[in-house]
Parts: C-alpha cells; structure tokens; sequence
C-alpha cells in the first residue's frame, strides 16, 4: 500500500504545493524574491536619498558641505523637511560674498601698508588731477589743495 495513491488524490499535484518530503518550493522562491526586492529597494533608497548631496557635488557647490549636514540629519531623525531642504539648496546658486569681499581686504591692506609710514604728498596727486601739461587746475585739484 505504500506505494500506491490514493483514490481521491490528484494525480498532477500544482508545483506550490509542499510534496511529501517537506520541500516548500513557492517559500524558497518568494524568499530568494524578497531579499532580491530588499536589496534592491534599499540600494534605490539610498540613491534617492544622496540626491541632493550628489547635485551639489558635482555642480562644485560652495554650500556642499550643509546640504551633506541637511542629508544626515534627515537620514537619523526621519524628517523629511531637511532632505527637501537639502535638495532646494543643492539646486540654487548661491552668491560668493566671500571672494569679492576677501579681494576688498587685500587691496585695503594693500594701501594700508603702503601709505603707513610715508606721509601723503602732493605731487601724487598732480598727476592724476591733472589731464594735459600745462592746463589749467580744476575745481577738484584746488580743493585737494586746499584741503591738505
């Protein structure tokens, strides 16, 4: 009798029923599916979330760094205003205050140095109030004279 079937058993048993050895083949495929799907997800997941960072990295942003913060802190506190936040400043171009007013510095520092010692003379100035030899002095020139 053990090698016969039953009367009432179907004769072509659907592959996702478990057989009589206990093999569950549907579980182990959905399995291999899921963590297949997981790892996959997540890879998205992280993709989407570096976005913002990403942008700003390669556009060469100067504000790199805080979108960098802004992604993190979305990341650990699961807000997502500080990844939107991130993503709109990765996108704008932020003026450079810095470099004009660094210039400015410098050429201060310049004069600065150059003038410390040495008392302002006058015969710095004749030559670039003075357009022509042997013009007339203008209004200008007089007033510097005037003045010192």
């Amino acid at each position: 009798m053990s090698g016969q079937m039953h009367p009432a058993a179907p004769h072509h048993v659907p592959f996702f029923v478990p057989g009589a050895d206990g093999v569950d083949t549907l579980m182990v495929v959905m399995g291999f599916f899921l963590v297949a799907t997981l790892l996959w997800v997540g890879t998205l997941y992280w993709k989407l979330h570096s976005l913002p960072e990403r942008m700003a990295h390669k556009s060469h942003k100067m504000q790199f760094e805080i979108v960098g913060v802004l992604g993190l802190i979305s990341l650990f506190t699961h807000m997502h205003i500080f990844w939107i936040a991130g993503l709109l400043l990765a996108m704008i171009d932020l003026p450079d205050f810095g470099t004009p007013m660094r210039s400015i510095a410098e050429s201060v520092e310049r004069i600065a140095n150059a003038t410390a010692g040495a008392p302002f003379a006058e015969s710095e100035v004749e030559p670039v109030l003075r357009g022509k030899a042997g013009d007339q002095p203008s209004l200008t020139e007089e007033k510097v004279r005037d003045h010192a």
